[in-house]
């Protein structure tokens, strides 16, 4: 309970605050409530988000799926259908977990500019596709290390090639995995600010582009509006973990052990 309470600290001092107005939300009042509520803070954090949170379910949505697509055939291959080299492959494709993303954002902007996608949402699309193919491969990979090779045999027997097994056999029981993966892709794609501010601007970029202006906008700093916003904008996330974080523990555990 005490760790609960530090944790909403800061979530109560955001939500008092967007209900205050521009006299009343001032650094020395975090701690108190409004003088007077008022909704004019999310309405106006509402409007200037909007198209900036679709531009950013564009962008997070086809993501994630793809990635976790991407990242689940990847780790049937390397689980289940070896092939000479394979643990070379895998460990190759684990350092792109460890390599900061300020070390090649030079390069990687030069690499985009060259392949002539369009800036914003089309970009930021294929950086989180490229960059998520790592942990949904690992994630992936122990899931499947984890399925009775006699079920592949079984399914080789019956005369199952490669993709109809991945199909057919594995895809129906990976969903575990899949919460996990679309869970963890869809935060770090939603909350990603540095990808956003190489390859996108204020006018085509996501949410976190467009809240970073709201804050920073105005001379006069307008504490409301700008916890309002913040808020509005971690809404999405808190939904998705609502709705799914059930099954978080149990996919994650599901791949821990071998069966």
């Amino acid at each position: 309970l005490l760790f609960v309470l530090l944790v909403l600290i800061p979530v109560y001092v955001l939500f008092v605050t967007s209900f205050k107005g521009a006299g009343d939300a001032a650094p020395a009042r975090a701690w108190a409530l409004p003088t007077t509520w008022t909704l004019e803070n999310w309405q106006t954090a509402w409007t200037t988000l909007a198209p900036a949170i679709a531009r950013s379910l564009q962008m997070v949505i086809p993501a994630t799926i793809i990635s976790a697509f991407l990242g689940s055939l990847n780790g049937f291959v390397l689980a289940r259908w070896r092939f000479k080299g394979a643990d070379l492959v895998f460990t190759l494709i684990l350092f792109g977990m460890f390599i900061p993303y300020q070390a090649v954002m030079i390069p990687l902007n030069q690499l985009v500019l060259g392949i002539g996608i369009p800036t914003g949402i089309p970009t930021l699309i294929l950086l989180h596709v490229i960059y998520g193919i790592p942990i949904t491969t690992l994630i992936f990979r122990n899931y499947y290390m984890t399925v009775p090779h006699s079920l592949i045999e079984a399914a080789r027997v019956d005369g199952a090639g490669m993709l109809r097994t991945y199909w057919n056999i594995l895809l129906p029981i990976s969903i575990p995995s899949f919460v996990v993966v679309l869970i963890w892709q869809f935060t770090n794609a939603w909350n990603d600010f540095l990808f956003a501010v190489f390859f996108s601007s204020s006018s085509n970029g996501p949410v976190t582009v467009a809240l970073n202006n709201l804050a920073n906008g105005a001379l006069l700093q307008n504490y409301g509006v700008s916890m309002a916003g913040a808020l509005l904008a971690s809404l999405p996330t808190l939904i998705v973990y609502i709705l799914l974080g059930k099954y978080f523990v149990g996919g994650l555990m599901s791949g821990s052990v071998k069966g």
